[in-house]
């Protein structure tokens, strides 16, 4: 049950939401509370202010000066702390997991499918996104399911807003790629035997997919190179007829190729989905012939390879640590894993990501606890709230944005009775954008309507 909060806050019904979303501005002060900053310090009695959808003001109580006519939030015995953000999720992407028919996970007709995306299956109004709301959770990262090599484009998102629109921070923030034993067509239900059952011909697949984006690049500019000279005579009445190619076809788009462009011009991360070491060596080996921005994401069984990753510099998404260690690995080697990564120096995130399964919406809610986790097997309390907050905005494009309490970030914040990585704490509020969001889900109108 949760307990009784020190703000007086009205209960809004769904519907309601807008109404807050939509709210006249106004500015808020929250003083007297534990703020972790997570970019420079605590402040142990801090006041933050909150104005025009942004971090106005943070700083020591007695330091900075509170506006005339803000609404004062006590939040003395409280801890203050930025909005967290899930890295991968599905939400939108799925309601009901028996039921097909509300699944928009992965599309089974193609294992390359870059030109998929998120944004056009997101739904808005799922059920999920209030109860990971509830727990402290912002923003998160919306991806496709792992299934297919290259899946589709993510989206990066808030948890609330008028409408999906709104809540959208990002379309195609990221190329979602998968390298391993899952992606291998072999015996799946619609599968076909043109594709991959092995892993070298995934591997041969994936590069002959970027090999295609190159030409297609190089065909596409010639013509428009061609195009632009044909222009050209045409206005200086140099063009001769005669000599004018016959029957040559117009440049055709491809869509498919098209969506890779980006991603081979590093203008945006490929998020590389891979579990084994030797298939990260082996995805990397690609990545670097292509000059891809990578992100690499779960690395569960990677210990020979730590060095390696720390080397390329790129960063990693860890989840689930909860997964069951192989035959021949120490009961605790996927627990230690982001201890051991941020030893060496690598930036990481960390995902709600289920222990030996895909990735489950149902399961945002419990992200602090995963990184409380990750505490308790080595890694230092700072760089566990960074993986949930920080790291990972700065991964996706949102460092200028998100992750921290400094201003001009937006204001994303959550008051809880305690430390954000316990399972004990109890979230009481949270802004979105500066606007305190109603602290009800399904569950909980479920739980007042029946304890009666």
């Amino acid at each position: 049950m949760r307990k009784p909060f020190g703000i007086c806050l009205l209960l809004l019904s769904a519907p309601a939401l807008l109404t807050a979303v939509e709210a006249p501005k106004k500015v808020i002060a929250i003083v007297g509370g534990r703020l972790l900053t997570v970019s420079h310090g605590t402040i142990e009695n801090g006041v933050l202010i909150l104005a025009d959808r942004k971090i106005a003001a943070v700083g020591e109580a007695g330091k900075v000066k509170i506006p005339a006519g803000a609404e004062v939030v006590d939040a003395h015995g409280l801890t203050v702390y930025p909005g967290l953000i899930d890295p991968e999720t599905n939400f939108g992407l799925i309601e009901i997991e028996s039921d097909k028919y509300s699944t928009d996970l992965a599309e089974p007709s193609d294992e390359i499918m870059p030109h998929m995306h998120v944004a056009d299956a997101f739904h808005a109004d799922t059920e999920l996104i209030p109860v990971a709301r509830l727990n402290g959770i912002t923003n998160a990262v919306v991806a496709p399911a792992s299934e297919d090599s290259i899946a589709g484009q993510d989206i990066f998102i808030q948890l609330a807003g008028a409408d999906r629109d709104e809540m959208i921070l990002g379309r195609d923030t990221a190329l979602a790629m998968n390298f391993g034993a899952d992606q291998r067509r072999r015996g799946k239900e619609g599968g076909h035997g043109e594709y991959p059952s092995t892993r070298m011909g995934l591997i041969t697949q994936l590069r002959q997919t970027f090999l295609d984006a190159q030409d297609y690049v190089a065909r596409r500019d010639a013509a428009a190179a061609k195009k632009e000279k044909t222009d050209d005579n045409k206005d200086g009445g140099k063009s001769d007829p005669k000599k004018e190619d016959k029957g040559e076809k117009p440049f055709k788009r491809d869509l498919k190729l098209e969506a890779l462009i980006p991603y081979l011009n590093g203008e945006r991360p490929v998020v590389i989905g891979v579990y084994e070491a030797y298939d990260i060596e082996t995805i990397m080996a690609l990545a670097q012939e292509f000059h891809l921005k990578v992100i690499l994401n779960h690395v569960t069984h990677s210990q020979e390879v730590l060095d390696k990753i720390a080397a390329w510099k790129v960063p990693v998404i860890m989840g689930s640590i909860y997964d069951f260690p192989r035959a021949n690995e120490r009961f605790d080697a996927v627990y230690t894993l982001p201890a051991e990564l941020a030893k060496r120096g690598v930036k990481i995130a960390i995902s709600s990501a289920d222990a030996g399964g895909p990735v489950s919406s149902h399961s945002s809610r419990n992200l602090p606890y995963a990184a409380g986790f990750a505490v308790a097997y080595g890694l230092p309390y700072d760089e566990a709230l960074k993986a949930i907050t920080l790291n990972v905005a700065e991964m996706f494009g949102f460092g200028d944005k998100l992750g921290s309490l400094d201003v001009g970030k937006m204001a994303n914040v959550v008051i809880a009775n305690g430390d954000p990585l316990d399972v004990r704490t109890d979230v009481k509020q949270v802004y979105i954008q500066g606007r305190a969001v109603p602290m009800v889900s399904r569950q909980t109108k479920l739980r007042d309507e029946y304890s009666k």
